[in-house]
Order: C-alpha cells, then sequence, then structure tokens
C-alpha cells in the first residue's frame, strides 16, 4: 500500500517424522530439513524484515551434546544472513569430514542444527527497538530437558499489564512488561509445574535417569496451554518446542491471527501462510489445513499430532487485512477475494466519473494493488458487456455506434510504478518531501490533459501523507481534469491492538477527517463529551465493556467522511479535482466472507481489551500523548 504499515509476523515449524538418517539416505543431503526451512521463511519475508531467527532441537542424542541450537539476526537481509551462517557451520565442520556427511549420528554428535524438530520467525516489531534481544525464538533454558522451552510468535496482547502482575503473583520476576516476555514466562511456569505433576506421580516408581523419559512421555501440553493462555486477551498463533522434541502451535480462540499446517508420513508443517507450505512441500492446497480457533496442533515426542481444544473458541474474526493486504495473493483464496474487492467498487467509480469511460484512463498503485485492479478491470468489462447488450436488444443504434460501442475497451495504463532504488536520506524537511514525491516515476503523454479522469486504486489509505506529498502530485503532473483514488479497502478508523502497527488515532486520515466534520458542524463538544466517557471508564476499570470513539463517526454517512478525506489529502496548489472513494464494510463481507474481523474499520472488536485499547488510545490523542494504548 502507498501508506506502509508493519505487521507482527510470520512463524514456521517442520516436525521430521522420520528418523534423520532416512532423510540423508532418501533425499541425498543432509540438509533436507534446513533446506525446507529456508523455503518456508523466504515465501514468507513479505512478513517481516525487522528480524528473523531459526531454533533447531535434537531428540534423544545421549547427555553431553547439545540438543538445542538457535541463531537470530538483524541484518539487513536477516533470512539469509541465519542461513549463510548455518551453512558455514557445516562446510567447515565437513571439510576434513567429508565421509562423515551421511553419517546421522555423527553429525548430531558433532554439529549444530541436525535436529528434527525445526522453527523459524520473521518479524515485524510493533513494539521495542529492532534489536537481536527483541528477536524470536525466544528461550527458556533448564537442565532438565523437559523444562526447556523455545517459543515463537505471530501475537499482540492486549493485557500485558495483567499478565506482567500475575506472573509476579505466582513468584517470578520478569526482565521486562512485553507481551513477549510475559507470554513466554507464563507458558514456561506452567511447563514446570507440569513436569513436577508428572514427577510426583511417577517418583516412587521409576528411577533416575529413567523417569526423565517418563515425565516426557507423560507431559500434558494441552494442559500446559489451558492453564496459560485462558486470560490472554489478543491475537495469536505461538508455536513452541520442548527441550525434548515435543510441539506445538496455538491460536487464539477468535482465530484473529492465521496458522496453517500440512501433515503426511515424513513431516509436519506450519505456517503464516498456504503458499509458503505448498510451495516449500509441493502439495496441493486441499492438503493443507487451517489450525481451529482455540485449538493447538500438538506434535509429541514420537512425531504423532493432533488438534486439540485448549480454550474455548469464540466467533471467528480472523484478520481481513490479511486478505486485503498482508498475505500473499498466491493463495487462490486470497486472489479471488482481492479481485472481488476490486470488482465491487465499480458502482461508486462510475458514479464518480459520471459513467465517462472514453475519458478515463485506470491504474493502480504498486505492486500489491494489482489484484484488485484485476478486479476493477474484469468489473468494468461486465458493466460494458450489459451496456452493449442493452443497446443491441434496444435496436436504437446506427451501424457506426454500434461499431464504436463493440470495440470499445477500457483506457488501462501504468501510470506510477516505484523507484525502488531510490532512497531519501534528505533530513531537512522541505527538501525530503520534494524527494518523496520522486520516489514513484510517472507515465507521461498518455493522459490528455484537462480531458481526461484518472482512476487509482491501492489496497489501503491509513495516514493519507503519501497521497498528499507524493502520489496526487505527481499525478498532477499528467495534467487530468480529475484523480479519484480508490481503496480496495474501507476506511481505518480505530487503531489494531492484535499485531498491526496501526495504534495511534492521530494517523488515521478517516480519524482527522470526522474530526474536521465535527468542527464543521458545530459538534465540537462530543469529542469532550468521548474523552470524559473514556476516561470515567478506565478510573473505573470498566474500559473494555464499551467502545465509546464509535459515537464519534455517528452523526457522518460513508461518503461524507469519503469527501473530507479527499479535501485533506489534497495539495494546496494540485491543479487536478480530487476525490476519494473507500471500499464499504459490506461490500468487504461480500468478498471475504470467511473473515469478518473488521475492528479497524467497524470498531468491532473480537475481545474485550479491545475496547480498552481503542479508548485508551483516544484519551492519549486528546491528552497529546504519543505513546500506544496496549
Amino acid at each position: 500500500m502507498s501508506d506502509a504499515i508493519k505487521h507482527e509476523c510470520g512463524i514456521a515449524l517442520i516436525r521430521l517424522r522420520k528418523p534423520y538418517q532416512y532423510y540423508i539416505d532418501k533425499y541425498g543431503t543432509h540438509l533436507y530439513g534446513i533446506n525446507k526451512l529456508y523455503l518456508l521463511m523466504e515465501k514468507q519475508v513479505n512478513r517481516g524484515q525487522d528480524g528473523a531467527g531459526v531454533a533447531n532441537i535434537k531428540i534423544d542424542v545421549p547427555p553431553g551434546h547439545r540438543y538445542i541450537s538457535r541463531y537470530r539476526s538483524v541484518a539487513s537481509q536477516p533470512v539469509a544472513d541465519i542461513f549463510q551462517k548455518i551453512n558455514k557451520k557445516f562446510r567447515k565442520a565437513l571439510k576434513n569430514n567429508k565421509e562423515k556427511a551421511r553419517d546421522a549420528r555423527w553429525l548430531q554428535e558433532n554439529l549444530a542444527f541436525t535436529g528434527e524438530v525445526w522453527m523459524g520467525h520473521l518479524r515485524y516489531g510493533t513494539h521495542g527497538a529492532n534489536e537481536i534481544e527483541n528477536c524470536h525464538p525466544m528461550l527458556r533454558q533448564n537442565n532438565w530437558r523437559s523444562r526447556n522451552l523455545v517459543m515463537a510468535g505471530n501475537f499482540n496482547m492486549t493485557n500485558v499489564e495483567e499478565l506482567f502482575d500475575k506472573l509476579v503473583s505466582l513468584g517470578q520476576h520478569p526482565k521486562d512488561e512485553v507481551d513477549t516476555v510475559t507470554v513466554m514466562e507464563k507458558i514456561g511456569h506452567f511447563l514446570d509445574e507440569e513436569n513436577q505433576r508428572v514427577f510426583d506421580r511417577f517418583k516412587g516408581i521409576y528411577e533416575n535417569p529413567d523417569l526423565s523419559d517418563i515425565i516426557e512421555d507423560n507431559m500434558d501440553l494441552q494442559r500446559v496451554l489451558h492453564r496459560s493462555c485462558r486470560d490472554f486477551d489478543g491475537g495469536y498463533s505461538m508455536v513452541g518446542m520442548t527441550g525434548f522434541g515435543a510441539a506445538f502451535v496455538a491460536r487464539d480462540p477468535a482465530g484473529i491471527r492465521p496458522a496453517y499446517y500440512y501433515a503426511d508420513d515424513e513431516v509436519v508443517v506450519v505456517a503464516s501462510e498456504k503458499p509458503a507450505i505448498k510451495t516449500a512441500f509441493n502439495v496441493e492446497y486441499n492438503q493443507i489445513h487451517e489450525v481451529k480457533p482455540g485449538h493447538a496442533l500438538i506434535i509429541d515426542k514420537y512425531g504423532e499430532y493432533d488438534e486439540y481444544e485448549f480454550i474455548k473458541p469464540i466467533e471467528k474474526r480472523s484478520c481481513s487485512f490479511e486478505r486485503i493486504y498482508f498475505s500473499r495473493a498466491s493463495d487462490p483464496d486470497i486472489y479471488n477475494e482481492r479481485k472481488t474487492l476490486g470488482k465491487l467498487l465499480i458502482p461508486q467509480i462510475l458514479q464518480e466519473i459520471d459513467y465517462d469511460l472514453e475519458n478515463t484512463v485506470f491504474s493502480y498503485i504498486p505492486n500489491t494493488a494489482e489484484t484488485s485492479f484485476f478486479g476493477l478491470v474484469e468489473g468494468i468489462e461486465e458493466y460494458l458487456a450489459k451496456q452493449r447488450k442493452k443497446a443491441i436488444m434496444d435496436g436504437i443504434l446506427f451501424e457506426q455506434d454500434l461499431d464504436r460501442l463493440l470495440s470499445f475497451r477500457p483506457r488501462i495504463e501504468k501510470l506510477v510504478s516505484k523507484d525502488v532504488k531510490l532512497r531519501t536520506f534528505i533530513t531537512d524537511d522541505s527538501q525530503r518531501d520534494e524527494m518523496v514525491s520522486h520516489v514513484y516515476d510517472t507515465t507521461f503523454e498518455v493522459i490528455r490533459k484537462g480531458v481526461d479522469n484518472v482512476v487509482v486504486i491501492d489496497d489501503s489509505i491509513v495516514r493519507g501523507t503519501t497521497l498528499e506529498k507524493s502520489i496526487l502530485k505527481m499525478l498532477d503532473r499528467l495534467g487530468p481534469k480529475k484523480i479519484i483514488i480508490v481503496s480496495s479497502a474501507p476506511q481505518i478508523r480505530f487503531p489494531d491492538c492484535y499485531g498491526i502497527d496501526m495504534s495511534k488515532m492521530k494517523e488515521f486520515v478517516a480519524f482527522r477527517a470526522t474530526l474536521q466534520l465535527l468542527k464543521e458542524s458545530g459538534l465540537e463538544n462530543r469529542v469532550d463529551e468521548v474523552y470524559a466517557q473514556c476516561v470515567a471508564a478506565i478510573e473505573s476499570g470498566n474500559a473494555a465493556s464499551i467502545n465509546y470513539v464509535k459515537a464519534l463517526y455517528d452523526p457522518f454517512t460513508h461518503e461524507q467522511i469519503s469527501d473530507k478525506v479527499g479535501e485533506i489529502v489534497k495539495p494546496k496548489d494540485l491543479k487536478a479535482e480530487v476525490a476519494v472513494i473507500f471500499q464499504t464494510v459490506e461490500n468487504l463481507h461480500k468478498a471475504c466472507a470467511n473473515h469478518s474481523g473488521d475492528w479497524y474499520f467497524t470498531g468491532n472488536y473480537p475481545t474485550p481489551g479491545g475496547n480498552k485499547v481503542v479508548n485508551k488510545a483516544f484519551v492519549n490523542f486528546v491528552e497529546g500523548k504519543g505513546v500506544r494504548a496496549y
């Protein structure tokens, strides 16, 4: 999208279900697991470029040998950096031991990253500095194999303070008050308790070291997750590995964050997106399953797996932004949904251009809006087909008019392309705006000056600053009569608190437009009223019950807010007329029927913590605090 926003994060898990030697013999390489994980991560690199991490567990190596390996990186290309380091480690170890490259036992006893359980993570940081310590996987170590825990996740919790206090009440001393630490330590605490429960059950029956194996065989990870996650409020897909090789992926009860898996006799694979699994393992889409909300896919020490409910599912509200923007459009379902989003905008576009297709050029802001653009074009073609049919059936056309109608095609041009090589290092604000406007290149001499309309579709309009400072100025140089910016997503009115970096009210151009409308309508007192309600709710501990901020939008129609957005983003010196069209929420639900998470558009949050966050975010805005509300 033209207004870049960040998203947290991407996960990957591979469990090799056969002995390590099996893959060396069948595939002729000791790098089978490494190569598959690399593919899974590279095919999800769109989900996180701030950092990456990889961890590996060896199952049943003798005592005295390292069985957990981990690398993390915040390099400019973190995935490549990690796997280059792993490969370098292999090359160095095998330089004088080439004959050992096909000996699984030697490899596992002498080389890191030769285990059967693999975890990968891609980070887009919505909180915390871009430092190695903030990269997943996180590791909780212990000298008992069954008490070791490695975790990574795609999650944000809205109740971090409560989770922190809970850890303190349990007797812990957390090193930081962030959701990564609180989640890790909470699950780790109950993993310890589960160890103790099983130990107490069998300690009089078995002697050490046999007791260690008995504990690992009898641990109930479903119980651990139930006890750990029952007071989580947020969206999450969390991947975990224990030191003895059991693993899990747990998904929140509303299914906000995505998780998919594939399994056969050789592997169990988990990823945030289906195309990554399909590419890495060459399987059909119908073989890839969605982890059910409120369920965990649990893989035991022996590679057996199943889904288990660990928390009661609620109404499924999976994130619609995954469908609009974040996930790759190579997923056939997402591809069709994005095309439908474009097609459903046709009535609004035709009305805005007064049905003047002859003098209208259609384009898109690269590159992620391309699929919705295809749907838009398809919708125009369908409209034209209906017009041709009507004209022929009415029989009122002269031959030359019929020829013109039958041969007419919508005017489609690539007007905007991003120069990925250009970087804006100028720090002076006046010069920086000028430089930013040249990050995009334009195609000249295809627009008839003062005659043509230009319709440009984008995935979403969040802040509107890129439109104002570069896109509109750039398009205006082409000399159009009117510029219509079309968003395939509805108006973003409320903050996200489940993983997307959209947490501050002042950043939303739809919110700023609403404030102006309130002022122009003499309804400014409504801001004070909502502020007072939010403050009272926060002070009384009832902020999670109602989203009071909704009331700000109630006096105005979808169209009124869209028109005001158009006024806000139009630079003062722009010659062309400007209009902004947003997708409607109703059409969003038509296009993405199975993914109804729409809280950033409607304010209807799937968890109580969402209401608390939006009320706090509005208080922060009024009080001029530039911090996120969770």
